[in-house]
């Protein structure tokens, strides 16, 4: 078994239902944090092999693999 390593971490901002975020969807949010969590990396875009997303979809989208998509958008 290959060893993981987590070089870093961020959150998305928090809101409310029908607030200032809500227009934002929800892969260009996580796209947003992917991209500054690359740009603090020492690692070139390149070479990253997986991205492990932990997210809830409480209300809005459903169905969608938001990981994939943000990591696609980022």
């Amino acid at each position: 078994m290959l060893d993981a390593y987590l070089y870093g971490g961020l959150r998305s901002p928090i809101g409310r239902h029908a607030g200032k975020l809500a227009a934002v969807r929800p892969d260009d949010l996580v796209a947003t944090v992917m991209r500054e969590l690359v740009a603090r990396s020492p690692f070139a875009p390149a070479d990253i092999e997986d991205v492990i997303l932990g997210c809830t979809s409480q209300a809005g989208e459903d169905s969608r693999n938001l990981g994939r998509h943000a990591a696609l958008l980022a």
